[in-house]
């Protein structure tokens, strides 16, 4: 499900009082590909529930992806996301990090792929602080969403 950021407090803050574990992740999830779904099965196995927040057009473009990134609108790439089974919610965030949706949503296990050093991951302190913790999980090689998109550039 797609929820907005109000609804996604509320839902998790319902886990919270039923004494579940939610996990959070975040990335602009453009292009979905096996890596993707690898990394979200994972995160998945980590809790009982998994949000995942989505980076929205305007911030995928803050990061410098490239002028035409992303390929597919923040919309498309929740409901793409939220229809995986290891996904138990989508919610899309505006801001250039997802530190103010990490405070709000407050998940148990913060997870980010092993390619993000320890001390680069946003909302690892705040988690922390409350007494959850934070996972890298390790990324399956050979998948890209940028070398998928150099690939078709090349094809003539």
């Amino acid at each position: 499900m797609v929820l907005s950021r109000a609804d996604a407090i509320d839902w998790a803050a319902g886990l919270r009082r039923e004494g579940r574990t939610l996990v959070f992740t975040n990335g602009v999830f453009d292009l979905l590909h096996p890596g993707h779904v690898r990394y979200l099965q994972a995160a998945r196995a980590l809790g009982d529930a998994l949000i995942v927040a989505v980076n929205s057009d305007r911030s995928v473009r803050a990061q410098g992806k490239g002028p035409d990134r992303p390929i597919n609108p923040d919309a498309e790439r929740a409901e793409v996301l939220a229809a995986l089974a290891c996904v138990d919610a989508v919610v899309i965030f505006d801001e250039d990090t997802p530190l103010e949706i990490i405070t709000a949503i407050q998940p148990d296990v913060l997870v980010k792929g092993a390619d993000w050093g320890t001390d680069a991951i946003v909302g690892a302190d705040e988690v922390r602080a409350r007494g959850g913790r934070v996972e890298r999980i390790t990324l399956a090689e050979g998948y890209s969403t940028t070398e998928i998109l150099r690939r078709v550039r090349q094809t003539p």
